[in-house]
């Protein structure tokens, strides 16, 4: 770890358990749990975040995997987008291991984590619209005990973690349906995204989810353009939608992210690119989920 800043003394403690990590964490509110710290070590040798202590995570074994639990998959909450990006795990969640593969170059997949990747909540990060699309719970452990949360509840601020609390799990439902993601970048190559969108069916419930990731502060979704398209799909039959459908659900999700400003106003031309593009990631996504 290097900065380019005057240094202070910094303790750094490396549990082996869950359990050790909380006790850690209320010993000194202060700490910080790290990971991969792909995130978080750039921010500190940039000098924007002097933590009084570090809480590693790296022994802890039992949150680098996953089991499953009620219909659900119980993710580790260190598992990295490297293990995410393979194809056991593509078979569990697609979106969420195509999210993963497309998180950043090796180094960056093979040390950051999925919970890490929620608790940053950088407006780019590539799994929070999936984890949104599939309206996937938080297990938060404290010296409380344990509590879930909706992972957009923590990402829109309605339920922030507490002093000695850590993201432990993400509890997300196996649908065993179709899941897309899709995103635009600057650039050539693995970059951050511009835009991003994931597309989630729900046969069971007749539903499609969609959330659009990037272009705000957290994850939106289009509940009345999802209500719409839900309508239109013959979930009996092949599901197939003509390409006007598509395409009109694509403005409806773009207009409902990035709306028209009020009055006279026009949208720039970078909005309205923008705009555009995410128009085009929604009706490529839902294109290829329901195909």
């Amino acid at each position: 770890m290097t900065t380019h800043a005057p240094q202070t003394a910094q303790s750094v403690t490396l549990p082996a358990s869950l359990d050790e990590a909380v006790a850690a964490l209320t010993a000194m509110p202060a700490a910080v749990p790290v990971a991969g710290g792909t995130d978080l070590m750039a921010a500190v040798n940039r000098g924007q975040l002097r933590p009084a202590g570090f809480v590693g995570l790296s022994r802890i074994n039992e949150i680098r995997g996953w089991q499953y639990q009620d219909g659900h998959a119980l993710l580790g909450a260190g598992l990295t987008h490297a293990r995410m990006g393979r194809p056991d795990f593509a078979a569990l969640i697609p979106a969420l291991a195509a999210a993963s593969r497309a998180a950043g170059p090796p180094q960056i997949r093979n040390a950051g984590t999925l919970g890490g990747n929620v608790v940053t909540a950088a407006p780019t990060g590539d799994s929070l619209p999936v984890l949104a699309a599939l309206e996937a719970d938080l297990v938060v452990l404290g010296p409380l005990g344990s509590r879930e949360i909706p992972v957009s509840h923590l990402l829109a601020g309605r339920d922030l973690l507490a002093p000695g609390e850590l993201v432990a799990f993400v509890r997300v439902p196996l649908l065993h349906a179709p899941q897309v993601f899709v995103k635009a970048t600057g650039r050539t190559g693995p970059a951050r995204a511009t835009a991003s969108v994931a597309v989630v069916l729900d046969p069971a419930r007749r539903g499609v989810r969609c959330a659009v990731g990037a272009v705000a502060p957290m994850p939106l979704r289009p509940l009345e353009a999802e209500r719409w398209i839900a309508s239109l799909v013959d979930w009996d039959n092949d599901r197939g939608l003509a390409p006007e459908a598509l395409a009109a659900f694509g403005e409806y999700v773009a207009a409902a992210c990035i709306p028209d400003p009020p009055g006279d106003e026009q949208l720039s031309p970078g909005v309205l690119h923008l705009r555009r593009t995410v128009a085009a990631l929604a009706r490529r996504a839902l294109g290829r989920a329901l195909s």
